[in-house]
């Protein structure tokens, strides 16, 4: 089961994406998950210049890699996301951010997530990687208390924003993988499963299985990956590591900025944290995934210049071949 690693462009993003692909390639890449922002992939200029596309597909030709995937994490995030704020002005184009008005802000950034459907089939991949941001996060203390019928009416309004998206998936060929991730309006076990029931459990709605965010909540990676088994359209390998704090610190991060050591949990590169990598590839190989394993490198205390590279190192290692008869099966007398 060759699988193929790639290297996820979004940290890369102040780079030009020939300087990126062409440093992914040195250190033996096999491809890259791109970004949709920078000047990576732009989904507007995909569907416009008729030649972009071909451009972006002749530097990919030339370091000898290929993309299976987009990822458009900063513009879902916009397109369910209460309350909408400086923090999406930030992350989004001009041109989607607008006056700041949000439901405005939602509606420009649905329809690029359309766009972002058809520029993904014009590119020749049929998985986009995202969020989609959540209408009740805000509420995820459950204090002032919170009526249940407010996290209902949060998962109909997901389910009414994101049905006319996945219509134009569905149109393209294309399927979305929600990574699920606190802010999302799936961050954990069971709000992946009311996620997934609020929009009829439609195949254009699939995930996008990263660890990173489930050790520091505190639920298994591995029982995760074997239930949500027929869900799983792309893995991404990004790391956490518990315990980075003096003690006073809890998982909740206290406002403290990545990389400080009061923190009681960070983003580390991929193998110095606490993921069980060695059981969830073995997992894959149960459930049968064959499609990409993506770096997503996120260290505030390492150079990414180290980490991409060694992270794939230890990410091959891992990516073994399951074997093609069992092992015992020599013992038999061949009769």
């Amino acid at each position: 089961m060759a699988r193929p690693i790639t290297l996820f462009t979004g940290q890369w993003a102040d780079l030009p994406f020939e300087e990126v692909a062409r440093m992914a390639s040195e250190w033996g890449y096999d491809g890259l998950e791109i970004a949709c922002w920078g000047d990576h992939f732009e989904v507007d200029r995909a569907l416009e210049d008729e030649s972009y596309v071909r451009r972006k597909q002749d530097v990919l030709d030339r370091y000898d890699l290929r993309a299976w995937t987009l990822s458009n994490h900063l513009l879902g995030q916009a397109t369910c996301d209460h309350p909408i704020d400086e923090r999406h002005r930030n992350i989004l184009p001009a041109e989607i951010w607008g006056d700041g008005d949000p439901e405005g802000v939602r509606e420009r950034a649905a329809e690029r997530m359309r766009d972002t459907a058809r520029a993904a089939a014009k590119f020749g991949v049929d998985t986009v990687v995202g969020f989609t941001g959540s209408p009740i996060w805000y509420a995820v203390a459950m204090f002032p208390p919170t009526p249940d019928e407010m996290i209902q009416r949060g998962y109909r309004e997901f389910a009414d924003r994101w049905n006319p998206i996945l219509d134009v998936f569905d149109e393209c060929g294309v399927r979305f993988a929600l990574e699920v991730h606190p802010s999302e309006i799936a961050y954990d076990y069971w709000t992946t499963v009311r996620t997934l029931e609020a929009v009829g459990h439609r195949s254009a709605l699939g995930l996008n299985f990263d660890p990173s965010h489930y050790v520091w909540q505190g639920f298994d990676p591995v029982t995760f990956l074997w239930d949500f088994r027929d869900r799983i359209l792309h893995v991404d390998c990004k790391e956490a590591r518990m315990g980075m704090g003096d003690g006073r610190s809890g998982v909740l991060g206290s406002h403290l900025p990545w990389g400080d050591p009061r923190r009681g949990w960070d983003f580390v590169s991929t193998g110095h944290g606490h993921v069980p990598w060695e059981d969830c590839f073995r997992t894959l190989n149960a459930i049968g995934y064959d499609g990409p394993i993506s770096i997503e490198w996120e260290d505030a205390g390492m150079d990414r210049l180290e980490g991409a590279p060694e992270a794939l190192e230890f990410v091959r290692r891992l990516n073994f071949t399951p074997p093609s008869t069992a092992f015992d099966s020599a013992f038999g007398s061949g009769d």
